[in-house]
C-alpha cells in the first residue's frame, strides 16, 4: 500500500529570512520617500492630496535656513518636462542664482504664496535670477490651470510621481510649499520651508545675488 504524503500548507512554510542590509535598505528606502516626497504627516498636516485622496502633506512654517557657502552642495540630475511639453535641465540655468519652488495646486498655502513668487520673479528675471517650479504629485491638468489662474510667467516641471523632487537629497524640500535658492554654481544657498512671502524671500535672492 502507497504511503500518503501530506503536503504542508502553504501558509504553514516558513518564509525565507530578509537579511539586515536588505531590511535596512528597504527602511532607508522607505524612509527616504516619506520625507522627500510628504507621504508621511505629522500631527500638523490637514490637507488633501491630488484627486481628493488622502495623501497628505507636511505643513511647513515659513522657517528659513541660509547655507554659508563652504557647506553647500550642488543638486545634479534634475531634468523633466515643463507643463508646456519642453524638456528642461537645471543644469541649463547654471551661471544664474536659481529659485526652485515646489508646489502642488492642491496645496492651499501654495496658492496663498503663489502672487508673492511671481513678484520677486518679476522684481529680479532682469537680474540673472531665474525662476523654476515643481509641480509635485499632480495631474497636469490641475497644474496647468493654477499656472493660468495665478499668471505664472516662469517654467514648472511636471514631478506627478515625485522623483524629480528626490533629487534634491542635499537639501531636501521637506514640506509642500518649499522654496530653494541656489547660487551661481548650482548649490542650494538657502531654503523657506512653507509658504513665503515677497518680504522673505526677496532678501534672500538679493543677498545670494550679492555674491561674487
Amino acid at each position: 500500500m502507497t504511503p500518503r504524503i501530506s503536503a504542508v500548507p502553504t501558509a504553514a512554510r516558513p518564509r525565507p529570512r530578509a537579511v539586515p542590509a536588505v531590511r535596512a535598505a528597504r527602511a532607508a528606502a522607505a524612509a527616504a520617500l516619506c520625507g522627500l516626497l510628504a507621504g508621511c504627516a505629522g500631527s500638523q498636516a490637514a490637507q488633501n492630496g491630488p484627486d481628493g485622496g488622502d495623501n497628505r502633506f507636511i505643513a511647513g512654517d515659513g522657517s528659513t535656513q541660509t547655507i554659508p557657502a563652504a557647506d553647500r552642495k550642488p543638486v545634479t540630475g534634475v531634468q523633466g518636462e515643463t507643463l508646456d511639453g519642453e524638456r528642461l535641465a537645471l543644469a541649463d540655468l547654471k551661471g544664474k542664482v536659481t529659485v526652485v519652488n515646489f508646489w502642488a495646486s492642491w496645496c492651499a498655502p501654495c496658492r496663498g504664496e503663489a502672487p508673492s513668487l511671481e513678484q520677486v520673479h518679476k522684481a529680479n528675471k532682469d537680474k540673472g535670477v531665474a525662476f523654476l517650479g515643481v509641480a509635485f504629485k499632480d495631474s497636469k491638468q490641475n497644474a496647468q490651470a493654477f499656472e493660468r489662474k495665478f499668471k505664472v510667467g516662469y517654467p514648472s516641471l511636471f514631478d506627478a510621481d515625485g522623483r524629480i523632487t528626490l533629487a534634491f537629497r542635499a537639501v531636501p524640500p521637506n514640506a509642500i510649499p518649499t522654496t530653494l535658492v541656489l547660487d551661481r554654481q548650482g548649490r542650494v544657498a538657502a531654503r523657506v520651508i512653507g509658504a513665503t512671502t515677497y518680504s522673505t524671500l526677496n532678501p534672500l535672492v538679493a543677498r545670494v545675488l550679492a555674491e561674487k
